[in-house]
């Protein structure tokens, strides 16, 4: 139980650091934030469809909804949305079930669960099945816009090809890192463990992920491989010249962190 308690914790401070966060860091404002972004809700609730909805459109947001996980994936090709927000508990195709599709089907889209369950192993459920952040009920408005543009922003900087992070620019064009003005070359895998790690920074991958993504679903080489290239990459951006650290979330994997 106790690793259970340090995991949500982890997955609070997290959350809470995005808040925090200064924008120019990454040179994004809120309004290209919130420009033609599309949001779909997804309760068996009309009234909490209805709500979130109108908080939404209430900040310059586009919307759609669906009552429950199956509706939801049916409408996914024609509404194309930016952001899902998801409840746990809806008949035909719970939360659940719909953030594991999502992660399967639309990896790159951000999921926010809203739930009115508070214990511990219903949330750690949820972020094992893919939901990103989540939001308990009843809920303050201004708080739900917070955390749907925290996504969205989190999710941009993923997609770009050039990701400023702490003190170093990440070139996917040139496979270049910039640190204080100086080039860094640094092997193939190094910077593609950097760059995804970078994407999402706050966000904890499991060791099995970063393989997957890094060296490929075939991959057979020994195991302490992603350990050493953490290693070394520790030792390449020290702390206190890059602005970032790697964190080891103890029996679950790794996460870059933005020393403010």
């Amino acid at each position: 139980m106790g690793r259970l308690h340090g995991y949500i914790s982890d997955k609070l401070t997290n959350i809470e650091g995005w808040f925090k966060f200064r924008l120019h860091t990454y040179d994004i404002i809120l309004s290209e934030v919130k420009f033609m972004s599309n949001i779909m809700v997804v309760d068996d609730d009309p009234s909490i469809r209805e709500l979130v909805s109108a908080l939404l459109k209430d900040d310059g947001f586009d919307t759609c909804e669906a009552k429950d996980g199956r509706e939801a994936l049916k409408n996914m090709m024609d509404e194309n949305p930016d952001l899902a927000i998801v409840d746990l508990m809806m008949p035909n195709m719970d939360g659940y079930e719909l953030c594991r599709k999502l992660r399967q089907y639309y990896e790159d889209l951000p999921v926010l669960m809203l739930t009115a369950k508070t214990e511990l192993l219903s949330k750690i459920k949820g972020f094992e099945s893919g939901a990103d952040d989540y939001l308990t009920k009843p809920f303050e408005g201004t708080e739900l816009i917070l955390r749907v543009k925290a996504l969205l922003r989190r999710y941009k900087i993923e997609a770009s090809q050039i990701i400023q992070i702490g003190n170093i620019t990440i070139d996917k064009n040139s496979y270049f890192v910039i640190m204080n003005g100086a080039k860094e070359d640094i092997p193939m895998k190094e910077f593609e463990l950097l760059f995804k790690l970078s994407g999402y920074p706050g966000r904890t991958f499991s060791r099995d992920r970063l393989i997957e993504d890094v060296w490929g679903y075939d991959f057979d080489g020994n195991e302490r491989t992603l350990d050493v290239h953490i290693s070394r990459l520790r030792e390449r951006f020290p702390v206190e010249i890059s602005g970032f650290k790697i964190t080891t979330v103890r029996g679950l994997g790794y996460r870059l962190e933005v020393i403010l």
